[in-house]
């Protein structure tokens, strides 16, 4: 039980063929047992899924294929999974470019 190896919400995703969103949709409906680690990441017991996956198999959505997302929801995918590190880059760049003015 120690050796246990938790799955991501990207596993947990390409496991059931769904999409990350709808597998975080999954985990806050708690259709899905998740773990919180740290306070914030979301883990989840292969045993679980499995079994979620092996009762409810046929209720489950199937994963959109990329060709049928728009630029607009590939955008949006984006700056929700990425939105610290885009605003982290963006402080970066200000402070680097103060920094130089003042010189």
């Amino acid at each position: 039980m120690a050796d246990e190896k938790l799955l991501t919400v990207r596993d947990v995703s390409m496991l059931l063929n769904i999409s990350e969103k709808e597998v975080l949709n999954l985990a806050e409906t708690r259709a899905i047992p998740a773990y919180k680690i740290g306070g914030m990441y979301l883990r989840f017991k292969k045993e679980q899924v499995l079994q979620y996956k092996k009762t409810f198999h046929h209720t489950l959505p199937k994963a959109h294929n990329h060709k049928d997302y728009s630029l607009t929801d590939k955008i949006s995918d984006f700056f929700y999974f990425n939105d610290f590190y885009v605003l982290s880059a963006i402080l970066i760049i200000l402070l680097v470019v103060v920094i130089f003015q003042g010189l």
